[in-house]
């Protein structure tokens, strides 16, 4: 589902370039569950955004899908992402002038689903805000926002999904309902889960996890 090879990213100038990620290689099959963890400033967030399309590598290369990513130009890299790939947020990233309702139907609506609302209702039940679809981010708690977001990623059906610190702005009680979920929706849709994370109690129960360390990776361990 995901091939890493050789892969590099660094910034600034050919005087002094930062390099974020040096040489990174690793595979993930198809509906495995991967962590990436790793102290702050390591290359975890990076990796991630180079992983889903969203940023370009300085050079090696990222397969998703059977898809080189290092080939296409934005606009293509934007479609493979509305085809396969689905999102969690630490910051939610919610539409703050949409209800729920409308934030779970945009995917569907980009893809041109004609039952857009009948799918984004039955999503927001699965994630039990059936009764909070008229409500607006502000109006939501973070875990409510969250649980939204939850069902936004699984709107289009996603191959592959990615989640930066997905329990990151929530409590303790909080987190471990959205975890529940998380991992739920992953195994009923046989979605591969790529999950950035600080939390190792969250990691270990992931069956992957890869660990990095000044854009290198140190260790891969399967749970």
């Amino acid at each position: 589902m995901l091939e890493v090879k050789n892969l590099t990213k660094s910034y600034g100038g050919n005087d002094k370039p930062l390099t974020v990620l040096d040489n990174v290689n690793f595979t993930v099959e198809p509906g495995l569950t991967v962590a990436i963890v790793g102290a702050s400033g390591s290359g975890k967030t990076t990796l991630l955004g180079l992983c889903a399309g969203l940023d370009r590598a300085s050079s090696g290369s990222v397969i998703l899908n059977q898809v080189s990513l290092d080939e296409l130009n934005e606009d293509q890299r934007a479609a493979v992402r509305s085809e396969h790939v689905g999102f969690i947020f630490q910051s939610f990233q919610l539409i703050p002038t949409l209800t729920a309702l409308e934030n779970v139907m945009v995917p569907l609506e980009l893809r041109g689903e004609k039952n857009a609302a009948a799918q984004a209702r039955e999503l927001l039940d699965r994630v039990g805000l059936g009764d909070r679809e008229d409500h607006y981010p502000t109006q939501l708690s973070g875990g409510e926002q969250q649980r939204v977001a939850l069902a936004r990623a699984f709107s289009n059906r996603p191959k592959i999904l990615f989640a930066d610190e997905p329990t990151g702005n929530l409590d303790e009680e909080t987190s471990q309902k959205v975890e529940k979920l998380l991992f739920d929706l992953n195994r009923e849709a046989g979605t591969t889960l790529i999950m950035v994370t600080h939390d190792m109690e969250l990691a270990n129960k992931t069956q992957k996890i890869i660990q990095l360390k000044g854009g290198k990776v140190i260790s891969e361990t399967n749970n």
